[in-house]
């Protein structure tokens, strides 16, 4: 049953790629939806199957066909469901469901073909990622791996007609490509050295070997895979793409940031942490690069003016804690937070549609204020967001987050930790200033109205008239309801011992985790419970902030802007990081392709090697065009002159 999972959102791209056109928008929908649930459903049962099972054998293995078979190496198209990846498919199909029906309401403005591209699109994007979270071998990975950062380019590029939004879509295709070299060299390397590219295979090998001191053939080959997992979890240097990607429809972004392609790489460590559990250097590296990260988009999303963007920052950054926990070994607390992070960022990525829907397609925050009487579901559904992944006890992003920072503190990283609190502080201040911006103080006048629902940005500029604003369409407010949901009762299945829980979620991942070297904590419940409530007051510091500065006294906040304008401008041109990769490495190589390779080598050199040969050829058919004169008399004349030149020569001899 494992190939109906990813098997039936592909056939929904099938139908909908071939005749959704056809079939009208109802049925291209249905189609959609249905394919989704339909796999959710199977997921269900499936994991439903592997509960059931004793722990230590949890998994069910499906041998679809054989792949490769060249001498001693045989590689299969292989599914496995074991703990970590029935999480995963429950995360893609669940949510993904969500935003499919979430969708179906967004999009209406579409005309019938483009409705159906769409759905299809997104169909073929979840069909890939569960290939990628299913796969058994590093091949079949590689496949949902590459398919993903294909769905990428033609969902963040759908609105081609837009440059932005087809530049993005090719940043975002390229930039990945650049990762997903190294992560194809990372399992080149691994198969030279374990002989084989299965996971379970591989697993027991590198259990047998003994952690690496210095920097190994193990460090290499993790090294180069955190290369492809930076690439697609946007993490320093491959991030760029990701805040560029807001120029596809929002639920895509919801797609993208919640529930598929940028949770790959933190699953791709943690189905591999044998592996690199053995590569304590290349640890360091990934926890690094994670809390940097986390803190550089955290600051960057304090200045942000659209909408989208913020919360794009705000993935980036959440992303970076679920590295800086695979970075420290806490592999359980850093797909917790993967899978309660996809409730809230979900949420939040749809109410911001919801709030887009209602303003005609408006994104500046700016142009926003006072919606939250106009808007009350959307307000209350988005409110229990913010409040979540600012880590507010009770809720999901409290219970992973928290349990990011206590394994990290614990395991001995304590600059490590700082540096992720000050994140925590920096995420409640930028999310309620969304939330007071958006939703508090007074609405900007003329302002757009709801009644003409969400216009493509590529095709419409936003409609303005009377009629007053309101909630979203049911599709779409009842998802937002349902997240609100998850992002409250999610983080249940992993309470702490400190709230005498038994952290369920943690020891049901264990097997998946089972060989690889981790540190063990001691029960600590008082260091627990002290850390959980410094993170709280963090936590309840920054909203109090944010209500300060951009609730309360507004002015204030445009005061400081005024009086540290350097940092201001630092933060709003994202510390120049794509101007640097503009200079460094964007304009070199179109100096290089252009002047040189173009007009230098292709233009002079081998046009003109072409052009020449070509040219060299007339000339010579041109003067023997002239020998051609259609005169009898010369004609003969030539045969006289002919016959007379041979006979003369065979007499001299």
């Amino acid at each position: 049953m494992l190939l109906l999972i990813p098997l039936l959102p592909l056939l929904g791209f099938l139908v909908n790629a071939s005749f959704g056109r056809r079939v009208g928008k109802a049925a291209a929908a249905a189609i959609a939806c249905g394919a989704m649930a339909g796999s959710f459903a199977v997921s269900l049962l499936a994991v439903w199957r592997l509960v059931v099972l004793p722990p230590a054998s949890r998994a069910i293995v499906d041998q679809v066909f054989t792949w490769i078979s060249s001498g001693d190496f045989t590689a299969g198209f292989a599914l496995r469901l074991d703990p970590l990846s029935a999480v995963m498919i429950l995360v893609v199909t669940g949510i993904g469901s969500l935003i499919h029906v979430y969708s179906t309401a967004y999009m209406h403005e579409e005309s019938d073909a483009e409705y159906a591209r769409y759905f299809s699109y997104l169909n073929l994007f979840a069909a890939f990622m569960l290939v990628l979270v299913l796969g058994a071998n590093f091949l079949v990975m590689f496949v949902g791996w590459e398919g993903v950062g294909l769905c990428s380019y033609l969902l963040i590029g759908f609105w081609y007609q837009k440059q932005s939004a087809s530049d993005a879509g090719k940043k975002a295709f390229i930039v990945n490509r650049i990762g997903d070299a190294g992560f194809l060299l990372g399992v080149l390397l691994a198969f030279k050295t374990f002989g084989t590219v299965d996971f379970q295979e591989i697993a027991p090998i590198a259990a047998a070997i003994r952690p690496e001191t210095a920097f190994g053939t193990v460090s290499l080959i993790t090294l180069l895979l955190f290369v492809g997992a930076a690439g697609k979890s946007a993490q320093i240097p491959l991030y760029i793409w990701l805040p560029d990607a807001m120029e596809g429809p929002t639920p895509v972004s919801a797609l993208i940031h919640a529930a598929t392609m940028v949770t790959a790489g933190v699953y791709m460590i943690g189905r591999n942490a044998v592996l690199f559990s053995h590569a304590p250097q290349t640890l360091a590296i990934v926890a690094a690069i994670g809390v940097a990260t986390a803190l550089m988009a955290g600051t960057i999303g304090l200045v942000q003016n659209d909408i989208k963007r913020v919360l794009a920052y705000s993935t980036v950054s959440q992303l970076g804690y679920m590295f800086l926990a695979m970075g420290v070994g806490a592999y359980s607390a850093g797909i917790f937070h993967l899978y309660t992070h996809a409730f809230f960022k979900a949420l939040l990525f749809l109410g911001s549609g919801a709030v887009i829907h209602a303003m005609g397609g408006e994104q500046d925050l700016r142009r926003m204020g006072g919606l939250k009487n106009d808007l009350p579901i959307t307000y209350r559904t988005f409110l229990v967001g913010a409040l979540a992944i600012a880590g507010v006890p009770g809720l999901a992003g409290f219970f992973s987050k928290d349990e990011i920072l206590f394994d990290t503190y614990a395991r001995g990283h304590t600059l490590l930790w700082a540096v992720g609190m000050l994140t925590s502080l920096l995420t409640a201040i930028y999310m309620f200033r969304l939330v007071f911006l958006a939703f508090h103080g007074d609405p900007p006048a003329p302002r757009a109205t709801a009644g003409a629902g969400h216009v493509a940005p590529s095709h419409a500029a936003p409609s303005h008239h009377a009629a007053h604003l309101h909630d979203a369409p049911p599709a779409m407010t009842w998802v937002l309801i349902a997240l609100a949901a998850g992002s409250v009762l999610a983080g249940y299945v992993g309470v702490p011992p400190v709230f005498a829980g038994s952290n369920w979620f943690g020891r049901f991942l264990e097997p998946s985790f089972s060989g690889a070297v981790v540190h063990e904590i001691p029960e600590s419940p008082s260091l627990e419970g002290t850390l959980m409530v410094v993170s709280t007051f963090v936590a309840m510091s920054g909203i109090g902030i944010g209500m300060y500065f951009f609730k309360n006294h507004p002015r204030a906040a445009d005061a400081v802007a005024e009086r540290f304008p350097g940092v201001r401008n630092l933060l709003l041109n994202k510390y120049y990081v794509d101007e640097m990769y503009d200079a460094s490495i964007v304009q070199p190589i179109r100096i290089v392709s252009e002047d040189v390779l173009w007009k230098a080598v292709d233009v002079r050199v081998i046009d003109g090697a072409v052009n020449g040969v070509g040219e060299t050829v007339g000339s010579l058919s041109e003067r023997l065009r002239r020998m051609q004169s259609g005169s009898v008399r010369t004609y003969a004349a030539s045969v006289f002159l002919g016959v007379v030149l041979i006979l003369g020569y065979y007499l001299w001899r």
